[in-house]
């Protein structure tokens, strides 16, 4: 049976419009000569969406990149050291002169006015494509900054671009856990948990003290600041777009990525990513996480690819969608502003156990002169057996080690990296031990609207993903890149693993020993009472 299409689909007629050939790629030449905008390129996603961009898009006219100052560091400075990273290796060798299309703008997202110059401000207003990806992504941000950053940012973002007049596409970066208050997610709007306009008056008449009191009564049930201004900033991207062809891009727990520009590359621990570095060390050693449970998980260099074709596909249909707009006509608000769930489950999902399995099994092979102790995780289901284990596998030994650490005369430091483990564990709980539902359909026929020569260049069907072969990657990636160990220190430390390995045996051998000495001396103490 034939699906039914749409009211938009309808309206749209796709059938009139040009044929192309399969072979043909259409995404490199829908952005020659465009110019791109893109918000928060100093982070994770940001540099790999304009390394994406400017190699496999090379007609690309200008791209201005967004920073500011941060750590003491000038936006020129940041800007410079940007360009440093790795991941621009393959870009350099193949388009030596790209960096001439690269315009730096000065900007403050938390800012009323963006931070830009009446200058830049003037400039930036032949942009084509934005992509809106500047967010705070810290989960125990103030309400006040995660506000400021998430949600005015992203309004003020928006009432720029009503004032470009060539703009065909803007794409907001949000997350797959902004509605993570529902347990089946699907791809349209949800009530947000305030309106916008509301929380940025509250910002605006209420001091920080008064905030931060405020703070648990405000997000209510959502567990943290990110994902609750992430919900409202949906519903600002829904407000405030109205006249703009705009989507919204749902991705869920991004880390490294699978190919490209090169396998295993990440530069930072959140999530995931922080659960395998620490156990890969031998720091963290137990996770409240059913086993079975799924691993909501997507390489970064999916989602890139997702983002550039989703941006095509928006401007692709401007045209016909402004003119329904303009006649007055209604348009379901999922089918103004596409909501895109880029999530695995639905197509090629992972458990929790064999996603670390994996890792453990690829990491031991690679075993980094970093590490302190010995491959141990236990995923607990329960709360309190996490809890438990908190105190013997995490705090005691602290104890145990800085006591010694003391009296050898140097300073004791395990407790405190403890309390900062123990700290990232209680954040990622509510995402790790429960479970959600996700509905991507509109994920799934974006894929189908893209021709083979442009599925070949900007691949993010998940089902394509083997992750065995992924995560085989994955490690000897945060070895190189996170903990700068170079694989040629590999010998050293299988050494150094062989040594943690039998101290570690040891001990647990030691233990079981006095334990059930311990058991038995009780038992005999209990019968000779009798």
């Amino acid at each position: 049976m034939a699906k039914k299409r749409t009211y938009v689909e309808e309206m749209l007629n796709m059938s009139d419009l040009p044929d192309t050939t399969p072979y043909q790629s259409e995404i490199p030449e829908f952005f020659a000569g465009c110019k791109v905008l893109i918000t928060g390129a100093s982070g994770f996603l940001g540099i790999l969406l304009i390394e994406k961009l400017l190699r496999c898009c090379p007609n690309i006219e200008k791209m201005y990149v967004l920073m500011r100052a941060k750590k003491e560091k000038s936006p020129e400075q940041r800007f410079e050291e940007h360009f440093n990273s790795p991941v621009y290796d393959k870009l350099k060798k193949e388009k030596p002169n790209f960096n001439t299309k690269v315009i730096l703008i000065e900007t403050d997202i938390s800012r009323l006015d963006l931070g830009l110059s009446p200058e830049n401000r003037k400039r930036i207003l032949d942009t084509n494509i934005i992509f809106h990806g500047a967010a705070t992504v810290r989960f125990n941000e103030s309400i006040r900054q995660a506000v400021n950053i998430n949600v005015r940012g992203t309004k003020e973002f928006l009432l720029l671009a009503k004032e470009m007049p060539d703009l065909k596409a803007f794409i907001y970066i949000s997350t797959a856990f902004s509605q993570c208050v529902h347990k089946f997610i699907e791809e349209k709007f949800y009530s947000p948990p305030i309106e916008t306009e509301k929380i940025l008056t509250l910002l605006d008449i209420l001091n920080d003290e008064q905030l931060e009191k405020l703070t648990p009564a405000l997000i209510g049930n959502w567990p943290n600041t990110y994902a609750y201004t992430k919900a409202i900033a949906e519903d600002t991207v829904r407000q405030f777009s109205i006249g703009i062809p705009s989507c919204i891009v749902r991705p869920s727990i991004i880390i490294s990525t699978a190919k490209e520009p090169m396998p295993g590359w990440i530069n930072n621990v959140y999530g995931a990513v922080g659960v395998v570095m620490g156990a890969a060390i031998g720091l963290l050693r137990t996770l409240h996480c059913p086993p079975e449970y799924i691993a909501e998980l997507v390489p970064a260099d999916y989602v890139i690819s997702h983002l550039i074709v989703a941006s095509w596909d928006i401007a692709k249909r401007k045209n016909k969608l402004l003119s329904i707009e303009n006649a007055n006509s209604e348009i379901p608000e999922t089918e103004r502003v596409p909501i895109y769930n880029y999530v695995s489950i639905c197509q090629n999902p992972i458990t929790w156990d064999r996603f670390l399995n994996l890792n453990k099994v690829y990491g031991m092979q690679v075993v980094s002169t970093h590490a302190v102790w010995y491959y141990m995780l236990v995923l607990n289901r329960y709360k309190f057996m996490h809890d438990i284990c908190v105190i013997f596998l995490h705090m005691i030994p602290a104890i145990i080690i800085d006591s010694l650490l003391f009296l050898l005369g140097q300073t004791p430091t395990l407790r405190k990296t403890y309390e900062k483990i123990n700290k990232f564990n209680s954040a990622i709980s509510y995402f790790s031990s429960q479970q959600w539902q996700f509905c991507n359909d509109a994920v799934v026929q974006l894929w189908e609207r893209t021709n083979l020569a442009d599925r070949e260049i900007f691949d993010f069907n998940i089902d394509n993903l083997d992750w065995e072969s992924y995560l085989k990657h994955m490690i000897p990636g945060m070895r190189v890149y996170l903990l700068k160990d170079p694989m040629e220190t590999l010998e050293k430390g299988r050494k150094k693993y062989r040594k943690l390995k039998i101290a570690h045996y040891t001990i647990i051998t030691v233990l079981s020993i006095l334990l059930v000495w311990g058991i038995l001396s009780l038992i005999i103490r209990i019968i000779s009472l009798f």
